[in-house]
């Protein structure tokens, strides 16, 4: 008889004595995404410094709700998707504080161009010449 087990074993593509493991339990669970974790609080930091909430709150706000849901999957033990909500985390803080930059950048052009017109039109006053 263990003859024929060890070559029902063989058949079944198992060693004599092995059990056979294709369950996912028997896979060993990834670890926390600690680093990813790490770079999206970062990145939301960086873009509340930046004043994120003032010109890009929906992109901040994003940012938040993916860190909370990455949260949620390291508590469930779901480190995968956990990787990929702080990986979206960090993308939604990153566009948050690009796009604060471009507002921010585009008042400053705004001003510039405001004083532009201001000095030509005192230079102009100054020379003569009608506005």
């Amino acid at each position: 008889m263990p003859h024929r087990e060890a070559t029902a074993a063989r058949a079944h593509g198992r060693r004599s004595g092995l059990p056979a493991c294709s369950c996912s339990p028997c896979a060993s669970t990834p670890p926390v995404p600690t680093a990813n974790l790490q770079a999206a609080q970062q990145a939301i930091a960086a873009a509340e410094r930046g004043e994120a909430a003032r010109y890009a709150p929906g992109e901040l706000s994003e940012a938040h709700t993916k860190l909370a849901l990455a949260d949620t999957a390291v508590t469930e033990r779901k480190m995968v998707v956990a990787e990929h909500f702080a990986e979206q985390s960090r993308a939604e803080a990153e566009l948050a504080s690009s796009k604060t930059s471009a507002a921010k950048a585009s008042a400053v052009n705004d001003e510039m161009k405001r004083s532009n017109g201001t000095l030509v039109d005192e230079m102009k006053r100054g020379s003569g010449d009608k506005p």
